[in-house]
């Protein structure tokens, strides 16, 4: 139920990694074209163009009618925008994601901020998984539990110990 805008440069898996996620159960809104639209101040959904409803395409297989092939529950008509995943290769100049990141990201959409995760994609990293990941995360975060907050915060209880435990010099 939680509508993700996948973005990323043409040929970084954006596709593959929608068929991923259709095999998983989850469904599709639209492949390559979205329709955003704010419906109400601080909300935004996304449909697909009447042209491209039900398809995908796919480097190697072509276009794809997901309806047909998966069966209805494999399509969305439409759903809320609520969290962009940008898929990034690793750049040349060597620099890397942030291991933990200590801001949020986040995006703006027809003056709408949308929360953003930006996934670095790797051979042999499971892209599926980590945008499920993204997305428990994401919802966890609306209900107040930040892990990587939670962390930080035990990080410190362990350091304000162990200081506190140091041999007066």
């Amino acid at each position: 139920g939680v509508g993700v805008l996948i973005t990323g440069e043409s040929g970084v898996g954006k596709s593959e990694l929608g068929l991923e996620l259709i095999s998983r159960g989850h469904g599709l809104v639209a492949d390559d074209v979205v329709e955003i639209s704010r419906i109400a101040p601080g909300t935004l959904e996304g449909r697909a163009p009447s042209m491209l409803k039900d398809f995908l395409e796919v480097r190697g297989l072509g276009v794809l009618n997901i309806r047909t092939i998966f069966g209805e529950a494999a399509v969305r008509s439409k759903l809320v925008l609520r969290l962009v995943v940008h898929l990034e290769r690793p750049s040349r100049s060597g620099n890397q994601a942030e291991r933990l990141p200590l801001h949020e990201l986040a995006e703006s959409v027809l003056d709408v901020t949308v929360p953003k995760v930006v996934i670095p994609v790797a051979a042999g990293r499971n892209l599926a998984v980590l945008l499920e990941a993204a997305v428990r995360n994401f919802v966890l975060k609306l209900r107040g539990i930040d892990s990587t907050a939670e962390f930080i915060q035990r990080q410190r209880a362990v350091l304000a110990i162990e200081i506190n435990q140091e041999p007066a010099a």
